[in-house]
């Protein structure tokens, strides 16, 4: 056998030695990415609660003389010229819905 004989058989070699060692890197990859998906929990959606809901008003609102007192504040606000006429009727709008 020359010396391409000799040339031949290696390359048949290692061409076969390359061949196994990837049919098995790739077995090997399969099997851990089989084990990983059984051992691994699917993943969860979060849950969140539910707000809760707003307090209830204790407060009905200003009694009927405190009404009184600041509508007449704001009377004395609009005639000294520090409240417009719309902001006062607005004011005194809010105040009478209570």
């Amino acid at each position: 056998m020359g010396l391409i004989g000799g040339m031949a058989r290696t390359a048949v070699v290692a061409g076969t030695a390359t061949a196994v060692s990837n049919r098995v890197s790739r077995r090997q990859a399969n099997r851990w990415a089989a084990q990983e998906s059984y051992a691994a929990p699917p993943p969860q959606q979060q849950v969140y609660a539910a707000p809760p809901p707003p307090a209830p008003v204790t407060n009905p609102g200003p009694a009927s003389e405190d009404v009184i007192a600041q509508l007449e504040r704001l009377g004395r606000l609009r005639d000294d010229g520090v409240l417009t006429d719309a902001e006062f009727s607005a004011q005194k709008a809010r105040l009478l819905a209570g």
